[in-house]
């Protein structure tokens, strides 16, 4: 086998696991969502074997990515981002920013309208996370605290501390969040004031 292939597939396991995790379920529900076995499921993903067509097919159509996006296929020279929007069944939409995999990952969500009285359902995972509202108003429990942010504020927490996001009664909602593994933060500069200003 070509060396480039070899390297490509052994590169699929991190991203499986990744993508998986992006969308909190477990292997047990991908499995039943794509008809592969949990156990082959998590030899993929810790890269104990490398994925055939028949396991990456429905895999990319569970994750809503291309073939290309799941494998990291070789860039074209071509720098723009394919957006491809990943929707859910509450009408949520995810657009991932970012293709590699590692490190910070950008995505921007957006939310319809929610009701105020949703009882949230938190989730805890490693990582990181800062996210920034463009439009709407957010609602962010967190632990203990019950937030809503505005259009223009911004919130960094640890993921291990039970969250959850959604969108108020006054409408959806269109936030960016950029994502790190435990340990990597997303760092806001603010512009130096400038001589002779208060």
């Amino acid at each position: 086998m070509n060396d480039t292939i070899g390297r490509t597939l052994d590169g699929v396991g991190p991203r499986l696991k990744q993508l998986r995790q992006r969308r909190e379920i477990t292997l047990t529900d991908l499995a039943e969502e794509t008809g592969i076995s949990a156990s082959t499921l998590s030899r993929l993903e810790a890269g104990l074997r490398r994925p055939t067509l028949e396991q990456l097919l429905p895999l990319a159509r569970a994750y809503g990515v291309t073939l290309d996006e799941l494998v990291d296929a070789p860039p074209t020279g071509d720098p723009r981002v394919n957006l491809r929007p990943i929707r859910s069944g509450d009408g949520s939409t995810i657009l991932p920013l970012t293709r590699r995999p590692g490190g910070i990952q950008a995505y921007k969500f957006i939310l319809p309208a929610g009701r105020d009285d949703t009882e949230p359902d938190l989730r805890t995972h490693e990582g990181y996370d800062w996210a920034f509202v463009l439009n709407g108003r957010l609602r962010l429990v967190l632990g203990e605290h019950d937030l809503v942010l505005e259009p223009g504020e911004a919130v960094e927490f640890d993921t291990r501390t039970p969250h959850w996001f959604g969108a108020t009664s006054s409408g959806p909602v269109e936030f960016l969040s950029l994502v790190g593994k435990q340990g990597e933060r997303a760092h806001v500069r603010a512009a130096p004031k400038r001589r002779g200003t208060a």
